[in-house]
This record gives structure tokens, C-alpha cells and sequence, in this order.
């Protein structure tokens, strides 16, 4: 099972009651979605300034809104593509402003591993979620590899909580590599068998 399929499953369990409450609150989805944004960026300056400890509860903050929106959506029964659009686009932003925080934080301390590090996830990690996208946008449900942005999220939150950046941010970048490849291989697994149908 995937880190993808656990968070699914957790979904599903723990965020009904959050939509519940947030449905009462007269929350929209959309505004779930950018307030996750904006916390995000909050992790983000955070982090630039050495707030690690702070940055990584934030992280974990903001992706919690990512949970919820969904759940949400679908108990208002008002999910449409534009919202999930909405959603994929400030992850993926969400993500990079996490990533350019540990850059910043990194050049600061003369971290060169750490800078070095930080790039190479956000690098790998615009290939796998590129490799989804391309595949879906051919027809092929592509959600496949061990390592997906849940779980990217979840490492460098723990990177920044326990104040191992670097390590967590090694282990993310192996990890992304090889859910890249996962997905290459499908993919060519995919358009070799429709070539010989």
C-alpha cells in the first residue's frame, strides 16, 4: 500500500467530521484550498527566517486544509473541475514556496548540501507530479508509486520538526526519484500494449 492509498484512507475517515464543521461554518472549498495556500507561504517565510520548528507545524497546517477541501466539495456536492484545477495548481505552488523557504534558510547558513538538496526535490518533484499529469492527459489513470507528495509533506515536515532538514530532504529526493521511474515504466508499460493491440 502507498503513502497515496493511506492518505486516502485516512480521508475518509478522519475529514468528514472537519467538512461537517466547516460546512456549518459556511466555508466554501475554494477557500479551504487557499487558505492551506497562504498558511503554506506562511511555513515558507518561516523557515527562510530559521523558524524550522514553526515551519514545520505550519506545513503540516496548510496540508491539512488540503484534506479537507475535498471532503468538503463533496459533502456540498459542488466539486468541479475548476476547484480540483485550483487545488493541483497551489499544491504544486505550495510546495515550491516550502522548498525555496529551505533554500533560503540554507544559503544563509552556508549550507551548500542543504541548497543542493532542497532544488533536487523540488526538480524531481515537478517530474513526478508532470509524469501524472501527462499520463492522465492520455488517457491513463497514472497515481502510481511509493512516494507522493503526502508523502514529501510528511518528510519534511519531520525534517524541520526534529531539525534534520537535509537527511529527511536525501530521503525525499531517493524516494520521488524512484516513484518517477515507477511512473515512466507504467506509462511505457501502458503505451507498449496499446501499440500492440
Amino acid at each position: 500500500m502507498t503513502l497515496s492509498q493511506i492518505r486516502h484512507m485516512l480521508s475518509l475517515r478522519i475529514t468528514p467530521p472537519f467538512a461537517r464543521m466547516a460546512e456549518k461554518a459556511r466555508l466554501a472549498p475554494n477557500m479551504l484550498t487557499v487558505t492551506g495556500f497562504v498558511v503554506s507561504l506562511g511555513a515558507a517565510a518561516a523557515i527562510a527566517q530559521g523558524g524550522l520548528l514553526v515551519g514545520g507545524f505550519l506545513v503540516l497546517l496548510g496540508s491539512s486544509f488540503d484534506l479537507i477541501d475535498g471532503a468538503l466539495a463533496r459533502a456540498q456536492n459542488r466539486a468541479t473541475r475548476f476547484g480540483a484545477f485550483l487545488d493541483s495548481t497551489l499544491d504544486r505552488l505550495s510546495e515550491a514556496a516550502i522548498l525555496f523557504g529551505i533554500v533560503w534558510f540554507s544559503f544563509y547558513q552556508a549550507d551548500n548540501v542543504g541548497v543542493f538538496l532542497a532544488f533536487a526535490v523540488l526538480a524531481i518533484s515537478t517530474l513526478v507530479s508532470y509524469l501524472r499529469a501527462r499520463g492522465e492527459g492520455l488517457g491513463f489513470d497514472c497515481e502510481v508509486g511509493i512516494f507522493t507528495r503526502p508523502g514529501r509533506v510528511i518528510a519534511i515536515s519531520i525534517g524541520l520538526l526534529v531539525s534534520q532538514v537535509n537527511f529527511f530532504l536525501a530521503l525525499a529526493g531517493v524516494l520521488s526519484l524512484i516513484t518517477a521511474g515507477q511512473r515512466f515504466i507504467y506509462l511505457k508499460h501502458k503505451l507498449g500494449k496499446e501499440r500492440h493491440e
